[in-house]
Formats: structure tokens, sequence, C-alpha cells
């Protein structure tokens, strides 16, 4: 257990150099009166697994930083009986379902009054939303730690294409002119996973003038070891891949991700394969009962070989590992993808990735030698599988070798966590300062 720092200070110097190297960040002597350790308060508007990355960022992140004796809260917009939220290591706090797509919930602004000041800052995840409206409300009230916004991709520019989702467009245009603009600026500042986010949110909205703008990266804890019981609890849902060579998709059933995408470059391939054996190919994530995944299943019982392909729905726990250790290499030729958790999963097993040039991280990746990249097209996916196909062994055997120190070096969770808390740290002088001068 953690107390949130007193004094004057937001912050003290000794939880930021717990992470700090000799030679890394440096707090000047005496910073405020308060412990030694933060508190931390992540604001999303759901923990469910099946709405994506973000939630599963704060489960990765949750254990690391609390490990060097740190705190860290949710406040979410959930049915506190939701079964989801059981059996986490950290507090979460569901006032309630939040209702409709600006997912309103009336309990939150009360929360959000009386417990913000036990906080030393707050990280809102995402935008677009009502807790993001109740967090910039709650945050003009004295005594409030300051709060930064992770968009998780959300500025990128490809969401406002009319073509691709003409409502939520115009929704969300309308929407930052007279809202979402003033709860960016007034943020201490926005985190982005990798510099191509940052780069792309510079292009979509206006005004964009943004106090700071830091790539703190999203890192992941190294994935448990390997045992055979991940094979096992994988061939238990999935009993066709037993003996057989086989890719990976895992992620949301989503036309954003790609897979209608795959299943048509996959049944190109037996037709331009040249004779090369084609793998299996294993499409695993959430999604299979929506009407784009019974569209997907549909298209690929018409154009694919029987049997071909698996669709074991999401996979968790042991099943998860046992793929990622085992598959030749995960593919993911998403349409738009901001970090891709699924990616890092995959190299931090030491296997490498086939994934689409809109996949943020992936010029870090392809320059490490872990991935092969194409464009995010049914042509550029053949060639994706086409060129992976055709590798040989000794190329093969090097991006696998490359893949677990790829993931070492960009995408760990301590070196994320350190560029994080630099970036918290540098807000908390500010707050400091103005609280001494008051």
């Amino acid at each position: 257990p953690v107390a949130a720092t007193g004094g004057g200070s937001w912050i003290s110097p000794g939880f930021v150099a717990s992470f700090c190297k000799p030679g890394g960040l440096r707090l000047q002597q005496p910073f405020g009166q308060g412990g030694d350790f933060m508190k931390l308060l992540h604001v999303i508007g759901s923990m469910n697994p099946d709405t994506g990355g973000p939630c599963q960022a704060i489960r990765n992140f949750a254990p690391w930083f609390m490990g060097q004796g740190h705190t860290l809260e949710v406040v979410c917009l959930d049915d506190p009986h939701s079964g989801f939220l059981a059996g986490e290591p950290f507090r979460i706090h569901a006032v309630g379902q939040g209702r409709g797509s600006w997912n309103y919930q009336a309990a939150l602004p009360p929360w959000l009054n009386e417990h913000l000041p036990d906080f030393d800052a707050v990280i809102l995840n995402g935008l677009w939303q009502f807790q993001g409206y109740a967090l910039w409300r709650a945050s003009a009230r004295p005594n409030t730690p300051p709060y930064y916004m992770f968009p998780h991709g959300m500025l990128d520019p490809w969401f406002q294409r009319m073509s691709v989702r003409p409502m939520k467009a115009l929704r969300n245009w309308i929407f930052w002119k007279t809202i979402q603009h003033r709860i960016v600026h007034q943020s201490a500042g926005l985190l982005f996973t990798c510099e191509e986010e940052r780069r792309l949110a510079r292009q979509t909205f206006r005004p964009y003038s943004p106090k700071q703008e830091a790539v703190v990266g999203l890192g992941l804890p190294e994935p448990p070891d390997y045992h055979p019981g991940m094979k096992e609890a994988l061939l238990e849902r999935c009993p066709q891949i037993e003996g057989k060579p086989f890719l990976l998709y895992l992620a949301r059933i989503h036309p954003k991700k790609g897979v209608e995408l795959l299943i048509r470059a996959y049944a190109a391939l037996g037709r331009s394969a040249g004779g090369a054996p084609r793998p299996h190919l294993v499409i695993a994530g959430p999604g299979l009962e929506t009407p784009y995944g019974r569209k997907m299943q549909k298209l690929a019982s018409e154009i694919c070989p029987p049997q071909a392909i698996s669709w074991p729905g999401m996979l968790g726990g042991d099943a998860k590992w046992g793929a990622l250790y085992n598959c030749q290499a995960s593919v993911l030729p998403s349409n738009q993808e901001n970090f891709g958790i699924t990616v890092v999963e995959t190299l931090a097993c030491g296997r490498p990735v086939l994934i689409s040039d809109q996949v943020n991280i992936w010029r870090e990746i392809e320059q490490e030698g872990a991935a092969l990249v194409e464009k995010n097209s049914v042509a550029g996916t053949t060639r994706l599988l086409q060129n992976w196909i055709s590798l040989s062994g000794e190329a093969r055997s090097h991006m696998t070798a490359q893949a677990k120190s790829c993931y070492q070096r960009y995408f760990s969770i301590e070196g994320a966590t350190r560029k994080l808390l630099a970036t918290l740290s540098s807000e908390a002088k500010i707050h400091d300062h103005n609280q001494s001068t008051r």
C-alpha cells in the first residue's frame, strides 16, 4: 500500500529515481516534503477486454508499476458486477454502466470531484466520450492533480475519412470544434505510443495546440515462460492445428483490422504459391458472432480451401500464449493500428510479425529485421504471405532471433514507464512551483 505524497508537491524525486539508471533523469533537491511513491489514476470508458487495446495496456502496465511500490487505480464506466473486473491486482472504481455512444454516467462527476485530490496525476485514456468531459470539468476545481491524455490512436486522420465512417467523422469534427479541443488544451499534455502517432495526430483537427506532446511508448511486460501446458491449452481450443505449421491472426474481428484483406490474400495464395506449402491460418479474437464476424466466416468458407482456417474465438491465458509461442509468425494487415499489442506480444515471445504499413510501429520493427511489411491491400497482403512462405529457413531463423531483441529495445515495460514518469515529473515541478507561490 502506498500513500499519496504530502506537502506542496504532487510527485517527489524518489519515485522517479527508482526507475532511472545512473545518468538518466535527475530532479533538483529538495523537491517537496512528500513520500517516495506515486498514486496514479487511470480514467477509461470500460475495462472490458472486448473493447480492445487501451484497457489491456493498463493491465499490462499495472503489475510492473505497482511492483516498484507505486499505487495505480482505475475509474471506469462499467457495471460494478461485471465479471471481467474480478481478480485484478489494482483497485477499480466501476461507477456504473455508461449509456449510449456518449457513454454518459451521472455518477462519474461526483466521484471525480471527491477523489481527484487523492491522486498525484491522472491519465485519461481515449477521446470523444463523457469521461473526458467529466474529467475536464472536475479538473477546473482547486487542488486537483494534472491530467494527461493518451489518445490511443484516436487522433489518426484515418478515422476522419468520410468514406470510412461518415457519420462518426462528422460527429467528431463538431465535438472537436465545440468541446474536445478544450479538453486537450487544458490537459498537461498528450501521450503518444510512437513517433508516427504523434506525427499523424497533428494532421487531423484544428485548432490543435497541446501544451506538450510526449512519445512515451506503450511497454509490455515479459511474457510468461513457455511450458507444454500452453500448447495443450491451445490444442483444446484449436485441435485442427496439431502437427501443422500455422500463421496467427490475434485481434478483434473488425473491419479496421484488415480481416477481409487477410482472408482474400490467403485464398489468392493457393493460386500463386508456386508449390510452396501453405501454412494453416488461425484467426482468433472476439467478434465472431457480430454481423461482420459472420460475414467473414462465410467469405472464408466460399473462397478458401475447406478447414484451412480455424476460428477459435478469443484466446486467453495458456491458450493465447501457446498460440503466440507456437506460430510461425503473427499477421496483422490492419487498415489503422495505433500500436498493436499482440504484435509486440508476438515479438516478446520470439516470433516475427507480418504487418501492414498502417501499424504505426512498423518502422521500428522492420529496421530491426523482425517484420515483413506491405501495403494494406489484398495485393499487399498477398505479397506479405507469399514473401514469408518464400523465405529460406536461414532467413526465417534470423527474423525469429531478431524478434526478442526488438521487443527489448523498443517495447519493454521498464523503458516505457521511465519515459512516462519523466514526463509526469516535469509537470509536477510546474505544479509544485504554482502551489508554493500562491
